[in-house]
């Protein structure tokens, strides 16, 4: 049966996301129908779901790079496919059941591949040392919580594990959402960047809908989002803080714009897309750094804070400046760094007469968009339509993206 045959009856999802920052689960449950250009998406719920405080202090600890047993590990793998299939439970009462799930899981290892994706996916078959060993160029990328038992817990098929066909033939891996942004964002006559801040920042660049547009979007991580904000606000509040709310205490300073400028150095931020990162650079280690580096300016908790919103915020802008093949005309913010009122106020100040919205404002809600996309990512896995976008990971192809895990009736 052709897609499209399958997507004439509307299909309940739950999509399923905990990002970089490790707030806890969103889900989302949506209606989905049609494809591609004509997908329409109804959110019907949408909730955000804590972690237990012990699971999530262990999932920071591993992604901060804490040496654990293999047993662990699965201990941890386990606990958090646990509470995503009880967030999928509690997100269905009081609506009919879906029938699919979407689970991104929870990134706990991200490595970037090295060197150009196109040398990647020619050589992608002879990567093997002599002693048997993968000498990294590739991709990985590890998200915890179990499909099979997400399914099995909660007896609907569920997608999971999205990034590894991509990483295989030589992309990223990441960012995923673009397509789907592409089709549920784009306009006929207005280009647009949808910037999502989580905990890293990612930005997905739409022209106009016309032409040949699909293979000019362009996306990729700009950087840190709300993850050294968060680091930075639990370390400066001696753990009694885990967020700035709305940004106040960073608007209670001043930003140093010298340390911003010297921070903007770091290689990330000058490596040309395709690109992506993670914990692994804008994490516990590189606060520490930018604490180090604030001391020769005697900056107190409130300016730190400031200095490092102001990073998230030019490091966008840079990324824009210096990527894309022509400035925006209005950039859509969606993600936790999208209610920080203080740092939404500093990007539209650096981006001067681009108009800076939430989706929100365009139709698609900015707190559960993530959780949406991954619900339509598996949909389409459902249907067998690719789900990557090669020009945003730096993949050679398009690929089906997900491993379906059936119900065990």
């Amino acid at each position: 049966m052709h897609p499209t045959e399958k997507a004439v009856v509307p299909t309940r999802v739950i999509g399923l996301i905990s990002g970089t920052s490790v707030d806890g689960i969103d889900a989302a449950l949506v209606e989905i129908s049609g494809t591609e250009l004509d997908l329409k998406v109804e959110l019907l719920a949408g909730a955000t779901y804590p972690y237990p405080t012990e699971l999530r202090e262990r999932i920071l600890a591993v992604g901060a790079g804490v040496a654990i047993s293999m047993a662990e590990l699965a201990q941890v793998d386990d606990a958090i496919a646990q509470v995503f299939a009880q967030a999928a439970q509690n997100i269905q009462i009081g609506h009919q059941p879906a029938t699919l799930i979407g689970s991104h899981g929870q990134t706990v290892y991200h490595r970037p591949p090295k060197g150009g994706a196109g040398e990647q996916g020619s050589r992608g078959r002879e990567m093997l040392t002599s002693d048997g060993l993968n000498p990294s160029p590739l991709g990985y990328s590890l998200q915890l919580g179990r499909g099979a038992l997400i399914a099995y817990l909660t007896n609907i098929a569920t997608v999971s594990n999205f990034r590894v066909a991509d990483i295989a033939i030589g992309g990223h891996g990441a960012p995923l959402v673009p397509r789907v942004d592409a089709y549920l964002l784009s306009h006929p006559q207005e280009g647009r960047c949808i910037q999502n801040i989580g905990g890293i920042g990612n930005v997905a660049y739409i022209p106009p809908r016309h032409g040949d547009w699909l293979s000019k979007i362009r996306a990729w991580d700009t950087g840190p989002g709300n993850s050294l904000l968060d680091l930075a606000v639990e370390h400066l509040s001696a753990g009694v803080k885990t967020y700035d709310e709305d940004g106040n205490w960073a608007a209670s300073g001043t930003p140093c714009h010298p340390l911003v400028e010297q921070w903007l150095n770091q290689d990330y931020f000058h490596l040309p897309p395709p690109k992506s990162t993670g914990r692994e650079l804008f994490g516990v280690t590189y606060l520490h750094q930018c604490l180090k580096d604030a001391q020769a300016y005697q900056l107190n908790p409130a300016d730190i804070l400031a200095t490092l919103t102001e990073l998230t915020a030019a490091s966008i802008v840079h990324s824009y400046r210096t990527f894309l093949p022509e400035m925006p005309q209005r950039v859509l913010l969606c993600g936790g760094g999208g209610r920080n009122l203080y740092l939404k106020q500093r990007l539209q100040l650096l981006l001067t007469s681009i108009p800076v919205w939430n989706t929100d404002e365009v139709g698609l809600n900015a707190d559960f968009k993530e959780a949406i996309a991954f619900a339509v990512l598996a949909y389409w896995r459902h249907l067998g339509i690719p789900g990557n976008l090669p020009t945003a990971t730096g993949a050679p192809q398009e690929v089906l993206l997900g491993e379906i895990h059936q119900a065990q009736f």
